[in-house]
């Protein structure tokens, strides 16, 4: 059943599932199963669900949600910058352009109601830590993608209005994205335009994860950032959705629940 928060879960789940594939890369895809006994939520899920409750209780700075994650769940993979800026005195950001951004916007593509309140608040979302411009384009253009997708919107009307508003290179096919190899990618400018390629050229939200995971090895990434696009346009299989939800620890349960419940409110 479509709900209004797909984007956050299609995000937390890609993030679980490609969680195990880190580094190496997802190698046997005969073999592959969404979820096994070394899925776990990672800095992705956790960093999603703290933009979620900024965006629920708007009145606190974003910093102070990021940096009590971030301190709170320590051990889930931050990267080395992101993990220092959150152990400062007074953390400022560090003009960062990785996809750390984009990974973490879906909760803004959940709430926004047109495309220039995505791009308002995925800047907002961004500007703590990613104040590169790649870094702010790469929140945008997950969260208007996600508003296009919430709205009814055909690929082609969402691959025109992204290809409109930033200057991605969404030309080339997942075919493509294969041949160019595969490796390890950590920006926005190398991980936001094959995540929507490989969501353009599927056809089910698994299938978007899959190509996603096998066009970057930062798997867990690369499936939450098309996860949230594709969890907003396609139905979510309830046991995706519900193994996501049970690899959560109940506090981030409870504010993804608080979150949707507020969304429902707003209806």
């Amino acid at each position: 059943m479509k709900t209004r928060i797909d984007a956050l879960i299609g995000a937390i789940a890609g993030d679980i599932i490609g969680s195990p594939y880190e580094f190496n890369g997802l190698t046997d895809v005969a073999r592959f199963k969404p979820f096994g006994m070394h899925s776990r939520y990672t800095d992705d899920t956790v960093l999603s669900v703290a933009i979620a409750e900024w965006l629920s209780n708007p009145g606190t700075p974003l910093q102070d949600y990021l940096v009590r994650y971030a301190r709170t769940y320590y051990w889930v993979g931050y990267g080395g910058m992101f993990l220092r800026w959150s152990r400062k005195r007074n953390p400022q950001p560090y003009n960062s352009f990785g996809n750390g951004s984009a990974m973490r916007v879906s909760a803004v593509g959940c709430l926004a109601n047109d495309v220039e309140e995505a791009m308002r608040l995925a800047e907002e979302s961004a500007l703590p830590t990613h104040n590169h411009p790649e870094g702010i384009k790469g929140a945008q253009a997950i969260a208007v993608a996600v508003v296009l997708a919430r709205q009814g919107k055909t690929k082609e009307e969402i691959k025109a209005e992204l290809l409109q508003l930033f200057d991605y290179d969404l030309s080339l096919s997942y075919e493509d994205l294969l041949k160019k190899g595969y490796a390890f990618h950590v920006t926005c400018q190398e991980t936001v335009p094959p995540a929507l390629v490989c969501f353009f050229d599927s056809n089910s939200y698994e299938e978007c994860i899959v190509k996603a995971m096998l066009t970057n090895k930062d798997t867990d990434t690369a499936a939450a950032v098309a996860g949230a696009v594709a969890g907003a346009f396609y139905d979510i299989p309830e046991t995706i959705r519900e193994e996501a939800l049970a690899h959560l620890p109940q506090e981030l349960k409870d504010v993804v629940d608080n979150f949707e419940t507020q969304l429902t409110k707003e209806v």
